[in-house]
């Protein structure tokens, strides 16, 4: 009895997967249902130089910690940003200008969060990063730019050393260098341009520069706010003078910020070994 030798090819998607020849067995290459994806999400964010930066990753949970694989790539750099897997962080591939700079939060990871932590944030860390994700139950990455600049919240005082009503707008850290506006509760839409003067003192580390904004002939019983704007934040500061009172806040605003969501697959094959006999008839 001559032995029967079974070859078949599976074409899909123009891949053809080569079946090996067995003289006992039929093989059934079934795909299991579908693609198999994970959806990465990344988040466009702004890093303040000189200080402890965040890029936000995320992506679906893996429930074996040792299957996860988190890369972290910037365009134009040879080596890595940052890698953990197998539970730790590997960094024998990571780029010199990133050693020592990098963390992601372990702890977090099980739960699908890839963000990578970057310390004393500089101005060369500007530009395009890869958060590239690797699970049980498939890879998959995603983008952000990452824009590297210097915000701070300004504070805004009665100035009782000048010759008239005044007030000063003080923010110690900015780069690039911004515009400032004054508005006014009372006089919405004016112009207070004649009535104020800028400058900017550059800072020791000769990059940032500290913001001084002066408003002359205010009027009491009236609000005014201070806005300072570059093309990564935004930072007001409110003044309220009253008779009796004088009350501020400030707060600060990242623009431009948006997620990059990616979804990558890959194809699973499972090989069935079925006995012959029900399928060919032996010689």
């Amino acid at each position: 009895m001559d032995a029967v030798v079974v070859l078949t090819s599976l074409v899909m998607k123009g891949l053809v997967v080569k079946i090996p020849s067995l003289p006992w067995a039929l093989i059934l290459a079934s795909w299991i249902a579908g693609t198999h994806s994970i959806t990465v999400t990344a988040l466009t964010s702004a890093g303040n130089i000189g200080e402890d930066g965040i890029l936000s990753c995320t992506f679906e949970p893996d429930i074996k910690l040792s299957d996860i694989v988190i890369q972290w790539l910037k365009e134009g750099v040879m080596g890595l940003v940052h890698e953990f897997k197998e539970g730790k962080d590997d960094l024998s591939d990571q780029d010199e200008m990133f050693r020592g700079r990098t963390a992601v939060f372990a702890d977090q990871v099980i739960v699908g969060n890839a963000s990578l932590r970057l310390k004393n944030v500089k101005l060369a860390d500007a530009g395009t990063y890869k958060c590239h994700i690797i699970t049980s139950k498939g890879k998959g990455n995603a983008n952000l730019e990452y824009k590297t600049g210097a915000f701070s919240m300004p504070e805004v005082n009665v100035d009782y050393n000048a010759s008239s009503e005044s007030l000063r707008c003080e923010a110690p850290r900015w780069f690039p260098q911004p515009t400032v506006i004054w508005a006014s509760q009372v006089d919405q839409g004016a112009n207070f341009s004649e009535f104020s003067n800028t400058s900017f003192e550059l800072n020791s580390e000769n990059v940032t520069m500290k913001v001084v904004s002066m408003l002359y002939n205010v009027t009491i019983n009236n609000t005014y706010s201070c806005m300072i704007e570059n093309d990564i934040a935004k930072a007001t500061g409110d003044i309220k003078v009253t008779d009796s009172e004088i009350k501020r806040r400030s707060y600060l605003q990242l623009l431009h910020s948006k997620a990059s969501v990616c979804a990558s697959s890959f194809f699973v094959i499972s090989w069935v070994f079925l006995p012959l006999s029900p399928y060919l008839m032996l010689k």
